[in-house]
């Protein structure tokens, strides 16, 4: 048992053992180092009253183990220390057994993964804004002017394809402003009907048209004091548009059946996806509007064009879908990255968030393998273009921050990655880094 020991106490991984009331009988110096636990503090407690893990009540592992006979291997779990510190650990339990073959306990063993983890913040810290992720410098640009656009309270047209991400960036506008206390209104122009439109944006009177039996407040009297998003304004109907022009120009409006105009104070940010110059052109679209919504105007680029956002949008739908459907997937296959990074995205970041969603649903363990995706990914693969794995990506941008941190001095560089020059330079040459 004394030799025992010592080979558990030269690992440096954390293990402990528990009899069958869960009751701590053994904890290793690993242990006692990531913890902050002693092993005279430990043994003899409740094994959740020492590791408080966030699965300790209801979905604890090592139980799991004890009651099943079999192991689990490698699960991600977050435990809290001595100090009350939250820690990232990975996990590891079976069952022990005595010479009879029945069950006398149990056996964890854990992996610190901080260093791990702060690797990863490092890496992608200074990529979100809110809810918007990204490391694209198109989209960098943007998000580093947004608590300017917020203070402004200018009108905003935000223009982009489908599923791009405008409504979000709209809210995050409105989030961010001096109005965020007050109302955010949002109406989608292409929903209504011409006349419907019409009384949904400024409300009508009573006995305006037959059956407005009383008043009814628009959407700009919902909004007064907040911001209205009218969204896709590329489709609002040309005889709405021009009093939509006398709101912003003038910052009242008249209810239909009314001939008294109401005063509004409300910004106006406007989403599109089409170019609005195009339809000026065209006669589909006020010249004189355009001009009024075209202060302040943001173009977000499709997510064919951020290709490098993919892993980034792909770790963050992971997490969302973790907690909303109460799984723990901790990525996707190598294979599955591969096909997603040569995937066009005609939906853009809509489309890989219910991409994702689908393979939740499907996916039985910890990965997301191919047999988890929809139909269409297969038929839209783009064959010829280079994609970078997760890691590769990785690597990439850690070598480029070392690199940058040190001026460009390969040695320092290859000091504090812990390679040599000969691997980062070859590193460097097959990732194109100048």
């Amino acid at each position: 048992m004394d030799l025992l020991k010592t080979i558990l106490n030269s690992i440096t991984e954390g293990v402990f053992t528990v009899d069958t009331d869960f009751n701590i009988t053994f904890l290793n110096q690993a242990a006692e180092r990531i913890t902050g636990f002693s092993q005279e503090m430990a043994v003899g407690k409740k094994c959740f009253d020492i590791f408080r893990a966030n699965i300790c009540h209801g979905e604890c592992a090592l139980m799991k183990s004890i009651y099943s006979g079999e192991s689990i291997v490698e699960l991600p779990i977050t435990i809290l220390t001595k100090d009350n510190r939250r820690i990232p650990v990975n996990i590891s339990t079976a069952v022990l057994r005595n010479d009879k073959g029945e069950i006398v306990g149990g056996v964890e063993t854990f992996r610190d993964l901080s260093s791990i983890e702060a690797l990863k913040k490092e890496i992608t810290k200074s990529y979100s804004f809110e809810d918007i992720i990204s490391k694209n410098n198109r989209m960098r640009k943007i998000l580093e002017t947004l608590p300017q656009i917020a203070e402004s309270d200018t009108t905003v047209l935000i223009q982009g394809p489908s599923g791009s991400g405008k409504g979000l960036l709209a809210r995050v506008i409105h989030n961010i402003s001096f109005r965020k206390q007050k109302p955010y209104v949002i109406v989608n122009c292409a929903a209504f009907p011409v006349t419907l439109l019409e009384s949904e944006l400024f409300g009508y009177v009573k006995g305006a048209f037959t059956g407005a039996y009383k008043d009814k407040p628009g959407r700009f009297a919902v909004a007064n004091g907040g911001t209205i998003l009218l969204d896709e304004i590329n489709d609002m109907p040309l005889e709405v548009q021009v009093k939509l022009l006398r709101v912003i120009e003038e910052k009242e409006y008249e209810p239909l059946g009314s001939t008294s105009p109401q005063k509004v104070d409300v910004r106006i940010i406007a989403t599109s996806n089409q170019d609005l110059a195009t339809l000026v052109k065209k006669g589909l679209f006020r010249e004189d509007l355009y001009y009024r919504l075209n202060i302040i105007k943001v173009e977000l680029p499709p997510l064919s064009q951020r290709q490098e956002d993919i892993p980034l949008l792909i770790e963050h739908f992971i997490n969302k879908f973790n907690l909303k459907m109460g799984k723990r997937v901790i990525g996707v296959s190598p294979e599955v990255m591969e096909l997603l990074m040569k995937y066009d995205f005609p939906g853009n970041v809509r489309e890989l968030e219910n991409i994702i969603e689908h393979a939740f649903v499907l996916c039985q363990g910890q990965i997301i393998g191919v047999s988890c995706l929809p139909e269409q990914i297969f038929k839209k693969i783009r064959p010829n273009l280079p994609s970078r794995s997760l890691f590769e990506i990785q690597e990439i941008n850690l070598i480029k921050k070392t690199l940058e941190k040190y001026a460009g001095h390969r040695g320092k560089t290859a000091a504090a990655l812990g390679i040599d020059r000969t691997t980062l330079w070859r590193k460097m040459k097959k990732y194109k880094i100048a």
